[in-house]
């Protein structure tokens, strides 16, 4: 008896009948919401031996990592830690190199899946929230239906800690946790680019006239215009940046299907690009397509431009609607999209040359079989946002004020779509669209910003709609910090679990720790990472110049003189054993075409070049790691790479360096 009571209690949940016709999970942790960020999550707490469900309403893994988006939005590869940089790196397997950010949507979605079968925890597909009960700040349980609408079953799930990873934050919203939506006022958080902003980027040109009949103001608006009056800069409202699909065609003719003229087609939609395109001609797609290419001829297309992918609000009821609003509101933005490509390539007003183009791309019959080759998930920006125990702002974005309870970074730049589109001084303008770039370095993310206020809830946890403000959210709402914040989420919940705990009380210092050495959450012996911004494992001589931005980390360092120098990066090996060491290369102009590299593994040197033609940097990422050598080492700091100037041609970088434990 004692064998099959430890049986079933390491099976994911324990189920219950009900007499009611509902059932009963029981498990240790609920994460709803099989993003990206829900599947590393639920991964991470399974490797941690907890007993762990994952609830996805739809029928597929990954949400836009797997949907579409397979042009990263990195903003520097030093902030992708842990099982986030571990689904790169299998990314890159797949495709023969050390890690890739550009990737076919089914290639993510056969990896998404396979953390699923290696994780061993119980999936439920196709099932949506309806409530959630509480007793006092602690949810007891949540009550499940059928996302096509069958209320005649319900599955109940009692767990210990629950983790909201949906792009909606459902779980946290009918949890009673405190939330927002839109854009707060630039006096809120002392901010400068939140609120309304009518800036110049994917912007109309002056002169397109926003009237059916131009210049007749009585003729009405053309479609996608809004009447309403352009409000004072920085003001707050609940206006919400635009959606849109990532879409994925193919150009290959054995793998392309049709664009064919889709139901609810209506021109009229489109009448902006054409005024547009009267003013400033475009003699290519990319002038109001942002068309990325992926492996195997296919494209990961966005926004670009005023007049694109992005359906500008028309997604104002989306954060807070209920599932039929919703449903609807996809559709609409299905329907415009597909509209799009259809006029581009078949209305006769269209340039011809960009017919022609748009005409040599199809959907792919690879992609998305059980969705008629459309990928079913909607780029949702942005919807609710939790206001939780710490609020992350503009000010952490730019290091202006940095915390200590630090459970991963962001990088990327405050990056904020159009939220309406109206009429000003008589033209048609976009309004919402924030890219501020300046200052923005890896910084560090609150523990405390995915965590509710304790009062609220004490056992969920809201990695993805987390605590921050409009513009700190449009910086930290990348896909590979969705999935470093899925990952610190399960190791807190785990943590709470253990500690016996409420989330906000675990002990960070062990969430830190248990991240650092455990980075897999498998117990494999981590990377070793020196970056030049590492005081204790750099030794300097010569003449180096420190550049922020554009390469590994913080900074990088740069020398463009002829007298000797070099920088050492000593590594601290904890554990001895054989490595492959890799030099991070980021793609400067004027670069040496060589680079001088002594690779010295505590008993013996090796002298390398790295050449630069070696180096072939795809998608959004700086540069690349190039491969200097495998070697054994043994514990301590006797080890070190050393990279000089001596025979160089151009500017010589030294970055960062890396061990990754041979396989």
């Amino acid at each position: 008896m004692k064998f099959v009571i430890l049986a079933l209690w390491l099976l994911p949940g324990i189920i219950q009948a009900q007499p009611s016709g509902s059932t009963t999970v029981t498990t240790d942790v609920c994460v709803y919401g099989g993003t990206s960020s829900g599947v590393i999550a639920a991964y991470t707490a399974s490797k941690m031996g907890k007993r762990v469900i994952l609830v996805e309403p739809s029928h597929r893994l990954g949400g836009l990592s797997s949907g579409g988006l397979g042009f990263t939005d990195i903003g520097n590869k030093y902030v992708v830690t842990g099982l986030a940089r571990d689904f790169y790196r299998r990314i890159g397997t797949h495709y023969g190199k050390l890690e890739q950010w550009t990737f076919e949507p089914r290639v993510a979605d056969s990896l998404f899946n396979d953390y699923a079968k290696r994780g061993a925890f119980k999936t439920l597909y196709g099932k949506r929230l309806t409530r959630v009960n509480k007793n006092q700040n602690l949810i007891v349980s949540i009550e499940l239906e059928n996302s096509a609408g069958d209320t005649t079953k319900k599955e109940i799930i009692k767990a210990k800690q629950y983790i909201d990873c949906t792009y909606e934050g459902d779980l946290m919203a009918k949890a009673g946790v405190s939330y927002t939506i839109g854009r707060e006022a630039n006096s809120t958080y002392n901010e400068t680019v939140n609120g309304v902003q009518l800036k110049n980027e994917h912007q109309f040109p002056d002169g397109v006239d926003p009237y059916k009949i131009p210049g007749k103001p009585e003729s009405g608006l053309l479609w996608g215009i809004s009447a309403a009056t352009l409000a004072e800069t920085g003001s707050g409202d609940k206006k919400v940046q635009a959606y849109n699909f990532r879409i994925c065609l193919s150009n290959d003719p054995g793998n392309r299907i049709a664009i064919t003229r889709p139901a609810n087609y209506d021109s009229t939609r489109y009448e902006l690009l054409l005024r547009y395109l009267a003013v400033k001609t475009s003699d290519n797609l990319g002038g109001f397509l942002k068309m990325d290419l992926m492996p195997n001829h296919k494209t990961d297309i966005n926004n670009n431009g005023p007049f694109s992918t992005d359906m500008i609000g028309m997604n104002y009821n989306y954060p807070d609607g209920d599932y039929l609003t919703r449903s609807v509101i996809i559709q609409k933005h299905e329907d415009y999209t597909k509209g799009l490509l259809y006029f581009i390539g078949h209305d006769a007003r269209m340039p011809g040359q960009l017919r022609k183009q748009m005409l040599e791309w199809g959907y792919p019959k690879d992609e998305y079989l059980d969705n008629n080759h459309w990928t079913p998930q909607l780029y949702v920006r942005e919807a609710r946002r939790m206001i939780g125990a710490y609020v992350m702002t503009q000010a952490n974005c730019q290091g202006r004020e940095v915390v200590t309870d630090e459970i991963g970074k962001a990088a990327y730049t405050m990056d904020s779509h159009n939220a309406e589109r109206i009429v000003v001084n008589g033209m048609v303008k976009n309004e919402g669209d924030v890219q501020l770039r300046e200052g923005v370095n890896p910084y560090p993310i609150a523990y405390r910003s995915i965590t509710p206020k304790s009062s609220q809830c004490g056992n969920l946890l809201v990695p993805v709609c987390l605590s921050a403000s409009h513009m700190a959210y449009g910086s930290i709402r990348m896909e590979p910090v969705f999935m470093v914040l899925g990952q610190s989420a399960a190791v807190a919940a785990c943590l709470a679990i253990k500690q016996k705990s409420s989330v906000q009380q675990i002990n960070i210092k062990q969430l830190q720790a248990e991240l650092k050495n455990n980075p897999l959450a498998d117990g494999s012996t981590p990377d070793i990472l020196v970056d030049n911004d590492d005081v204790t494992g750099v030794i300097k001589e010569g003449d180096w110049k420190q550049i922020s931005n554009g390469g590994y980390g913080p900074s990088y360092l740069v020398n463009t003189v002829s007298a000797s120098a070099w920088v050492q990066f000593i590594p601290t090996i904890r554990k001895g054993g054989r490595y492959r060491v890799y030099v991070y290369c980021p793609k400067l102009q004027k670069a040496s075409t060589i680079t001088s590299v002594e690779l010295f593994n505590g008993i013996k040197s090796v002298n390398t070049i790295i050449n630069v033609k070696d180096m072939g940097v795809t998608g959004q990422t700086s540069g690349e790691w190039l491969w200097i050598g495998d070697s054994s080492f043994v514990p301590g700091k006797n080890a070190s790479v050393k990279i000089s100037n001596t025979g160089a041609n151009g500017v010589v970088v030294a970055d960062a360096v890396l061990l990754i434990p041979a396989k």
